[in-house]
């Protein structure tokens, strides 16, 4: 197979950030994709529906002034998210639910990944909204780590299994969960275990491609650093596994996360890689590595929208095998970015 023509796909886990950095992004995911599920870290975090919809003019704004009337990039559509704190109110829940800007709230364990200090400190301490989210139906995006630094890092998101996610889903046993950029093996099988109707799961197109090895190839690449880490590949095969088996708990997130180039190429080395501009062919790459790009649609473009249970694109893009190098930089304001597999190969590319 040569070219593969599928429904145009949705990113549902995309981080933008904001200003400068913002206005050097926004295009490069709106050529790819009609619309993103986008995460609310910012500084000062997005916790409000009124934050969520001003934030959402600031992408629309971005979007016209860097990509103007560009076809590719003409109906994209960001869907907010509120970032969840042990201080987000139930009332703020209804709110969202009825904004029709907000499609889902985010938990991130406080200090779990980049700018998450605000994010939650305790299961009880938000029980009372997860009740509110039950209720109204408004889906829980969770960065599924444990912060505890007396646990390995590449054990992180298993001990959340056992120690939080079990309990979640046995006390809220209604409400829809995405278990974000899973990284493991047994975070594989928790999702294929759990009732499809309530439960999804996304997945990177770097988790499923590399290994821990890869960011320590020829030195330490910071670029490949990302949080959750790469882990075993014993572990990128179960999520090749899960991606490519037409399961529709498995769906499309990039969790591409622009840092500026001289902010992950430093001693504190950002978590995050960058994949937007190339992000569909680096999933073809995926999937056609074990002859599975005829599940490539199901994954990119229809078991995200039926999760979220909105509609399918109407659009139709095509990849098309052809050997092109990946940038070694991108401008980015002042600055510059390198994006996953800068100076590589890559063998698909998206038609214009």
């Amino acid at each position: 197979m040569d070219t593969l023509t599928l429904t145009r796909p949705d990113d549902w886990h995309l981080h933008l950030r904001d200003g400068e950095a913002l206005r050097a992004v926004v295009a490069a995911t709106a050529r790819q994709f009609a619309r993103a599920i986008v995460m609310p870290n910012l500084k000062p975090p997005v916790t409000t529906v009124a934050q969520a919809t001003a934030y959402r003019d600031r992408i629309l704004a971005a979007l016209r002034e860097t990509a103007g009337d560009e076809p590719a990039c003409s109906g994209f559509e960001p869907l907010m998210t509120l970032y969840l704190t042990d201080r987000t109110p139930p009332d703020e829940v209804r709110r969202a639910r009825e904004s029709g800007v907000v499609h889902a709230v985010k938990l991130y364990p406080a200090g779990a990944t980049t700018n998450s200090d605000a994010g939650v400190t305790s299961m009880a301490a938000v029980r009372a909204t997860l009740e509110a989210m039950q209720a109204v139906d408004l889906p829980l995006l969770i960065h599924g780590e444990v912060v505890d630094p007396g646990v390995d890092v590449f054990d992180r998101e298993k001990v959340f299994i056992d120690t939080v996610l079990e309990s979640l889903r046995r006390d809220f046993p209604a409400l829809r969960i995405v278990f974000e950029h899973i990284t493991t093996r047994e975070a594989a099988q928790w999702v294929a275990a759990a009732p499809a109707a309530t439960t999804g799961a996304t997945i990177t197109a770097h988790h499923l491609l590399y290994e821990r090895n890869a960011l320590f190839k020829g030195g330490i690449r910071p670029h490949w650093y990302c949080l959750p880490v790469l882990k075993r590949e014993t572990h990128r095969r179960a999520l090749l596994d899960a991606a490519t088996s037409g399961d529709p708990r498995f769906f499309l997130g990039t969790d591409s996360a622009p840092h500026a180039r001289h902010l992950k190429e430093m001693a504190c080395g950002c978590a995050g890689c960058y994949t937007a501009p190339h992000a569909i062919e680096l999933y073809a790459a995926a999937f056609d590595s074990v002859g599975r790009l005829d599940r490539l649609e199901g994954f990119a473009s229809h078991h995200g929208p039926d999760f979220y249970r909105l509609s399918r694109n109407a659009q139709r893009v095509t990849v098309r095998r052809e050997t092109w190098t990946v940038p070694e930089a991108l401008p980015f304001g002042a600055g510059s970015i390198v994006p996953l597999a800068a100076g590589e190969p890559l063998g698909w590319r998206l038609a214009s």
